[in-house]
């Protein structure tokens, strides 16, 4: 590669080397967020001071 080729991105990549890419470091991004699933909305919104209460760790007494 010389000096004034750009690096290659995505689909310009070989494919043996976008494999290992892939398999080094996965998908970056999930295709959808949670929010976004239909199950998701079948789930009861929890309260911020709720949640905080009943996920605070051992170690923060109370």
């Amino acid at each position: 590669m010389g000096g004034d080729e750009p690096a290659p991105q995505g689909a310009d990549l070989p494919d043996p080397l976008r494999r290992r890419l892939d398999a080094i470091f996965g998908d970056v991004l999930p295709e959808a967020t949670r929010d976004e699933q239909p199950d998701a909305a079948d789930e009861p919104a929890v309260a911020g001071d709720e949640w905080l209460r009943a996920n605070r760790p051992p170690h923060h007494g109370g």
